[in-house]
């Protein structure tokens, strides 16, 4: 059995997997508040003792315990920004009472959960070629903005983390241009991509189009963005064609991700193609599919005709760091001397 964590600023999700024909099978999960707790290790005991009709799991039973998480894991230890906790894995293991205790980069997990996909979770937004191999590049708008590189070794894809999220933003346009001005001085200096590539960045390109351009924001559109949540609300607006100004926002939105996913597209040499995760690109399927993101993407002068070679393809499966870290967990457990639950399970 594998214990497998996807740890947010906002929730942890937390999920115990075995291994069914070598493939990985839920048993069962949970999400979590972080912020009512004070520790990762006080979510995972509660999880793992159960509540209601779902029994405590069995420790000795697990094999090994992987968390994803954002941020640089550095000697197996990292510290959080948007929560005030520091975390490492042996004082995880001795409170846990688990022997195998991995922490990863978040990207770094949905890297190792995309091979775990079942097909009809990945939704290509361009085919590129089909005969594409080599190197693939991550991008996830969600919260934040992740990016990770998958590097091909001739039989298997390696994830690489990164926080290339944070890399100065790059306008394109007249308008970028005037949005990265009012950003600058919203902000008091600098501009990353996770600005305007991000949930936080959907309310920054609003805010610019609200009080630069001045577009209108009708009374019952301010009421709904103060009543729920604005990223939802703006999405929502865009596709249904109710708001001018939701539309022009997810219209820069879509731009700036296409361009990001472009350079490192790039960067990479990304020539098995970009993978987009997230929470916001499987959600605002019209919104990718309207052309901005695309041409955006393919909009890098000589390099053009290599970037229309590559696939680009939308992650839907809202567990893939989940599967990535359980995948990870039992790997690492067998190269440490453990058995292979996945392997067993197939020889079963």
């Amino acid at each position: 059995m594998i214990l497998a964590g996807d740890v947010g600023g906002t929730k942890v999700h937390l999920a115990l997997y075995n291994f069914e024909g070598g493939q990985l099978h839920p048993l069962r999960d949970q999400k979590f508040p972080a912020g009512q707790f004070a520790s990762l290790d006080e979510i995972v005991n509660k999880f793992l003792a159960g509540s209601g009709d779902q029994k405590a799991a069995n420790r000795e039973e697990i094999l090994a315990a992987c968390f994803g998480l954002p941020g640089p894991v550095r000697d197996g230890r990292l510290k959080l920004t948007n929560l005030p906790w520091t975390l490492d894995v042996r004082d995880l293991s001795r409170s846990l009472q688990i022997k195998h205790v991995f922490l990863i980069n978040d990207l770094e997990a949905n890297g190792y959960g995309i091979p775990e996909l079942a097909p009809d979770m990945i939704y290509t937004l361009h085919e590129g070629d089909e005969n594409a191999t080599g190197h693939r590049g991550l991008v996830s708008a969600g919260t934040g903005l992740g990016e990770a590189l998958l590097i091909w070794n001739g039989k298997k894809h390696y994830p690489i983390p990164s926080e290339g999220g944070h890399c100065d933003f790059a306008a394109r346009s007249n308008r970028e241009i005037a949005m990265l001005d009012y950003l600058r001085n919203k902000l008091k200096g600098r501009v990353s991509f996770e600005r305007v590539v991000s949930g936080l960045g959907l309310k920054n390109i609003y805010g610019f189009l609200r009080d630069v351009e001045k577009l209108d924001e009708p009374k019952w559109l301010c009421d709904r963005m103060a009543a729920e949540d604005p990223n939802i609300v703006i999405g929502e607006c865009a596709e249904d064609g109710s708001s001018s100004i939701c539309f022009e926002t997810m219209k820069i939105f879509a731009s700036a991700y296409g361009a990001e996913a472009g350079n490192l597209a790039l960067k990479v040499l990304a020539t098995g193609g970009i993978y987009l995760g997230g929470g916001i690109a499987p959600k605002r399927l019209k919104t990718m599919e309207n052309g901005f993101f695309m041409q955006a993407f393919l909009d890098k002068g000589r390099m053009s005709a290599l970037l229309q070679s590559m696939p680009v393809r939308i992650i839907l499966d809202d567990t893939c760091a989940l599967l990535g870290a359980a995948a990870y967990a039992e790997a690492r457990a067998v190269e440490a001397g453990g058995a292979s639950e996945r392997a067993a399970s197939i020889q079963g």
